[in-house]
C-alpha cells in the first residue's frame, strides 16, 4: 500500500458527526497524493456552512497524520456540487422517494409514542430520560418532539444555549439532519422558530390541526434519522390533532401512557390509551410518576397519592391484552433539577431512584425489539 493508499483510507475512516457515517461511504474524499512527507487531502463538505466543519477538518489532519511517514498535512476543504448533493440524498433515502415515510410497516425501527391524559405529569421529562438511557445502553435512538405548542425537549436535553438559542438542523437539499444530545437524535418546532423579546427563550407557536398535521408529517419524512432501533414521540397531552395525525402516519406504534398517582391524572390519562388504540396503535404499558419517594428517615412522602399508575393499566386492559405498569418513576429533587438545567438525571446521577427507574424501563424495551414476524424484510435474495 502507498502513503497515499495509506492516509486515505484513515480519512476515509473519519466518521461525519451530523450523518454518522464514514466520509469514504459518503465520497466526500477528493484528491490524496504524499510528497517527501507532506500528505495534501482533498475533502468536500456537504454544504456551505457545514457546521461540523471545524471538527470534521480537525478529525481529518489527525487521521492523517496518524499515518506512517507522514510529517505534514495540508488539508483542502471544498463543497459537493449540486449534482453530488442530490446523488448523496438519494444514497441516504435508501432508494425511497423523497417525503417517503421510512418508518412504516416494515420498518426495523421500533416506534413508541409516550402518551398522557393531561399536562404537568412529567411526560416530556420521563421521555427524554428514557431516551438518554437507551443510547446508552448502545441502541440508536431518534426523539421527535411532537408536542408542537408545548414543546420541551430541546431545554430538557440541554440544546438551548445561555442565550437561548437551539441548533437548528443542517438542511441537504430536503434532508435535514436533526442535532445530537447525549446521543440521542433530536428534531423539535423549537428549533425552527424565530425568537423576540416577546416570544421568551423558545418562541412560541399558534397553529391549527393543518399546520400541526403538516409539521408532524415533515418531522417524519424530511428529517434524516438515518438507522434507528428505537424513534420515540413525545406527545402532546391529550387526544388532540397531533394524537391523530400519528394514528394516521404510525398506526402500528406502540405507545406508553404517563400518568401521576393522583385520580384526576390517572382518569383522564385512560383516554389517551383508548384513542391510541383506536387507531391501530398498541399500548405496551403505563409509567407512573411522581409516586411516593422514601424520605431520609425512612418513610415514604406520597405527595399525589398512590395507586394511580395500576388503575390506569387496569383500565386499559382487556381480556386479549394487558396493559403492564413498567415502573413507578418516585418524586426526586434531581430528576427536576436534571431537567433545568438540561442533564438527564440518568446520565448526571444515575444511582437516583428516579434515574434506576428509568434505566429499569430502558432495559426493559431494549430487551424486547420490535418482532419480525409475519413483516417483509428490506433486502431480496440473489
Amino acid at each position: 500500500m502507498t502513503g497515499a493508499d495509506a492516509v486515505r483510507q484513515a480519512v476515509s475512516a473519519v466518521i461525519d458527526p451530523e450523518l454518522r457515517r464514514p466520509l469514504g461511504e459518503l465520497d466526500m474524499v477528493r484528491d490524496i497524493d504524499v510528497v517527501d512527507g507532506v500528505a495534501r487531502v482533498g475533502i468536500a463538505l456537504t454544504i456551505v456552512g457545514c457546521p461540523a466543519a471545524e471538527r470534521i477538518s480537525s478529525e481529518v489532519r489527525a487521521a492523517a497524520a496518524s499515518v506512517a511517514g507522514v510529517t505534514e498535512v495540508a488539508l483542502d476543504v471544498g463543497v459537493m456540487s449540486p449534482a453530488e448533493r442530490a446523488a448523496l440524498t438519494e444514497r441516504l433515502r435508501g432508494g425511497r422517494a423523497a417525503r417517503e415515510m421510512p418508518f412504516g410497516p416494515d420498518s426495523l425501527t421500533r416506534v413508541i409514542a409516550v402518551t398522557s391524559g393531561k399536562g404537568g405529569v412529567g411526560k416530556s421529562t420521563v421521555t427524554a430520560n428514557l431516551a438518554v438511557a437507551l443510547a446508552e445502553r448502545g441502541l440508536a435512538v431518534g426523539l421527535i418532539d411532537a408536542d408542537v405548542h408545548g414543546f420541551s425537549i430541546p431545554g430538557l436535553l440541554g440544546l438551548v444555549g445561555a442565550d437561548g438559542s437551539v441548533p437548528q438542523p443542517t438542511r441537504i437539499d430536503d434532508l435535514m439532519l436533526p442535532p445530537v444530545a447525549y446521543g440521542v437524535k433530536v428534531i423539535s418546532i423549537g428549533m425552527f422558530l424565530r425568537r423576540s423579546a416577546t416570544d421568551g427563550p423558545l418562541g412560541a407557536v399558534a397553529w391549527r390541526g393543518p399546520m400541526l398535521h403538516r409539521t408532524v408529517q415533515q418531522f417524519l419524512t424530511d428529517v434524516y434519522f438515518g438507522d434507528l432501533d428505537v424513534l420515540l414521540l413525545d406527545m402532546p397531552p391529550g387526544t388532540g390533532d397531533v394524537a391523530i395525525s400519528v394514528g394516521q402516519f404510525l398506526p402500528h406504534a406502540d405507545v406508553i401512557v404517563v400518568t401521576t398517582p393522583q385520580s384526576a391524572a390517572s382518569d383522564v390519562a385512560v383516554r389517551s390509551g383508548l384513542v391510541a388504540r383506536q387507531t391501530g396503535q398498541r399500548v405496551i404499558g403505563v409509567v407512573e410518576n411522581m409516586a411516593p419517594m422514601t424520605l431520609p428517615d425512612g418513610s415514604s412522602l406520597a405527595l399525589f397519592g398512590e395507586g394511580g399508575g395500576a388503575d390506569v393499566a387496569a383500565a386499559l386492559s382487556t381480556d386479549e391484552h394487558e396493559v403492564p405498569l413498567l415502573v413507578s418513576v418516585p418524586l426526586s429533587t434531581t430528576l427536576r433539577t436534571g431537567g433545568d438545567t438540561g442533564a438527564p438525571v440518568v446520565v448526571s446521577d444515575p444511582s437516583d431512584a428516579a434515574s434506576v427507574a428509568i434505566q429499569t424501563l430502558a432495559a426493559g424495551i431494549a430487551s424486547r425489539p420490535r418482532g419480525l414476524g409475519g413483516r417483509a424484510l428490506p433486502f431480496r435474495p440473489a
